[in-house]
């Protein structure tokens, strides 16, 4: 029987939640937080939970009219965490339409489209799984739990004549704290980003290639220098960024020499230098066309270990896969017909609007697939058929989603697996009903995107709507009233979305250099997207495109090392393990993306063993500290990015890098890691 839980806010307590200046700020916050994830996720393959810097600005900014509670900033949060958790459903999948040339543009409504109603699915699979998951299994939810936390700390209710009035009696002001915390590490990494691409005093980074031994040994490294992926590498912790810094090893360090070793004759050509030249006479441009070749083709090493990776994602959820769909039909039959005499903290939306709105989708779910399939001459019979395959993947996947977020939160949920996995299976079936030859090798690929788009979608806003759940139950938030916040963070998101990624395409490039970026060296400075890269590689390769396998197979056996290293660590009880994906987005990456990750591992790894002897309430105090500095240099870097994305493509090009500014960057990136360290050592 599960244990009765008594939440902060007690059931009979009735405090403001569905308030317009929570609804405001939340569709706000949403917007602004998809913008910053955007930026981050195409870059480097990774997104982070949004939660605690949603709660933290929610509170900062409540705080200043004269009624204010922790339900109403719960509110906030989660609509704001909403706006996160779409774009990395989206950003993970829809560039493919682009990189494949479906589309020319990152068109509007089409993408509105998916985004909305991938999103509110999302919302709706996981609406009966609350009470199964978060009551009756218990699971932890650790975002969750430390959202709430955060929360707590701004006391219960601030009025007029109570200024912050407690569980306790008069809290302290660590709400407003959090606030100033974040705002200031988002202010130098907003200056920073200025610095480096607005007017090129700061290098974005530092690359160098060497030719050793007369030409035989190739060497190719560089090291970003950005405090944003600092915080990416603070916030995901130690194992993952070494995984990651382990995959950029492996595909650079390691494969652009031993590449250059045992394939010289077919980069050389590759590169376009004449075979007659010695390599002794080669100027530093062409080593550099060199080691570029050979890195892009270590590059599908990753895509062979994204492959098996998501695959054994999928087999290793099988377990928590059932659980998760049996607990969902579980709720089904249980809470249809509740309602009456169901306490306020009880009360979801009720089961019948559930199947109301999953049933209304099935309407623009087909019109989406119909219209994909264009000149197909069987597009209605295929479009009525990925119509229900994404309703059934798209409940199984959200309800895995759901229960996976509950063992090891959202950030580490393995989205982009179960999303490759979906893209293979449904590539699979399609192309045995379409066939390869004329438009359909043409036209298959492009409804396979669109639904692993919509699957993704639902399945990150599934993660992150329990995780929102848990920490309302804590609080004592009424669960329907979040969970149509969770819709209007969709529905806003899903509105800018679209805009972030036509600026940002325009700017930098996503997946390839912008058709129109004028800022010179801008081929070099795209922005990598690896799962949208590798979901366009997997559905037109299927689809009879071909898919070149040398390297891939080589993926294959190097995820299979890593998934019985992993099993090993398993059977050991040991906390740091071997994600397959984590070391393949290092691989398709440039390693020096993945240097700044890794000290910021190290960093907050420091961090928690120096706290280790402190007590609970300082641990916690710098945990918070920590996700505040870095969720703040994620933010200030990213929203600088995009701003200047918009300037790079519309207004003026941008400077070329001082020729000094590789020194300046080194030094400023040293004062950054320092920042981050004496800021995550304070308690409030």
């Amino acid at each position: 029987m599960a244990k009765v839980y008594t939440p902060l806010v007690s059931a009979q307590r009735q405090l403001p939640e569905l308030t317009l200046k929570a609804l405001l700020l939340g569709a706000f916050l949403s917007m602004l937080l998809a913008a910053a994830n955007a930026y981050i996720g195409l870059l480097v393959g990774l997104t982070v939970s949004a939660s605690i810097p949603a709660a933290a600005v929610s509170m900062g900014i409540l705080r200043l009219f004269p009624r204010s509670n922790i339900l109403e900033n719960n509110m906030v949060q989660t609509s704001a965490s909403a706006g996160e958790s779409l774009v990395a459903g989206i950003i993970f999948t829809v560039p493919a339409l682009v990189l494949m040339g479906a589309w020319s543009e990152y068109s509007y409504w089409p993408l509105v489209s998916v985004a909305v109603l991938g999103g509110v699915l999302g919302v709706a699979f996981t609406i009966p799984l609350r009470r199964a998951l978060i009551i009756e299994a218990q699971l932890t939810f650790p975002e969750g739990v430390a959202t709430a936390e955060v929360l707590k700390t701004g006391g219960v209710e601030k009025t007029a004549q109570h200024p912050a009035e407690s569980q306790a009696g008069v809290a302290h002001d660590a709400g407003g704290q959090g606030f100033k915390t974040l705002l200031r590490a988002a202010g130098l990494g907003a200056l920073y980003k200025a610095l480096e691409s607005g007017f090129g005093i700061i290098a974005g980074g530092v690359a160098n290639v060497s030719a050793w031994f007369s030409g035989r040994f190739l060497l190719m490294g560089d090291i970003a220098l950005s405090p944003a992926l600092l915080g990416v590498g603070y916030i995901v912790g130690l194992n993952i960024a070494c995984l990651v810094f382990l995959g950029g090893v492996i595909g650079t360090l390691i494969g652009v020499p031993l590449n250059w070793l045992l394939n010289s004759d077919a980069l050389i050509q590759a590169a376009g230098i004449e075979a007659t030249i010695a390599a002794t006479d080669y100027t530093a441009a062409q080593w550099q066309a060199i080691a570029a070749e050979a890195w892009s083709n270590n590059r599908r090493i990753g895509v062979g270990a994204m492959m098996v990776g998501g695959l054994w994602s999928l087999l290793t959820l099988f377990k928590p896969l059932m659980a998760g769909v049996k607990a969902s039909f579980a709720a089904y039959k249980t809470l249809g017909s509740s309602g009456a005499g169901v306490i306020r903290t009880e009360l979801d939306t009720p089961i019948p609007y559930v199947l109301v709105v999953a049933l209304i989708s099935t309407i623009p779910l087909f019109f989406i697939f119909y219209t994909s399939l264009a000149e197909y001459p069987g597009r209605l019979s295929v479009s009525l058929f990925m119509t229900v395959m994404m309703l059934v993947f798209g409940f199984i996947f959200a309800s895995v989603a759901g229960y996976m977020a509950g063992l090891v939160g959202s950030s580490n949920n393995p989205i982009s697996g179960v999303t490759i996995a979906t893209v293979i299976l449904s590539a699979l079936i399609l192309v045995q009903w379409m066939g390869t030859d004329g438009i359909a090798a043409k036209l298959g690929p492009v409804a396979v995107i669109y639904l692993a788009a919509l699957i993704c979608s639902a399945a990150a806003i599934a993660g992150d709507n329990m995780q929102d759940l848990k920490c309302g139950h804590i609080l004592g938030a009424t669960p329907w009233r979040q969970q149509l916040f969770q819709v209007v963070g969709v529905v806003a998101a899903a509105f800018i979305i679209p805009l972030v990624l036509q600026v940002l395409d325009a700017g930098y490039g996503i997946g390839r250099p912008s058709p129109n970026a004028s800022a010179e060296g801008s081929a070099e400075t795209f922005l990598s997207a690896p799962q949208a890269g590798l979901m366009k590689d997997l559905s037109t390769g299927i689809f009879g495109a071909g898919i070149e396998w040398q390297f891939i197979y080589i993926g294959f056996a190097l995820a299979l090392t890593l998934i019985v290293l992993d099993k090993i660590q398993e059977h050991r009880g040991s906390s740091f393990r071997f994600p397959v994906l984590a070391v393949a987005v290092g691989i398709y990456l440039p390693v020096g993306l993945s240097v700044p990750i890794f000290i910021g591992g190290l960093l907050a790894h420091h961090v928690r063993k120096v706290s280790a002897n402190e007590s609970e309430a300082t641990q916690k105090h710098r945990a918070s500290a920590g996700l505040l500095v870095a969720s703040g240099l994620i933010t200030g870097e990213a929203l600088m990015g995009v701003l200047i994305a918009v300037i790079a493509a519309f207004v003026m090009p941008l400077p070329a890098p001082m020729m000094v500014a590789p020194y300046i960057g080194i030094a400023a990136m040293a004062w950054v890691v320092w920042y981050q360290y004496k800021h995550s050592m304070k308690t409030y």
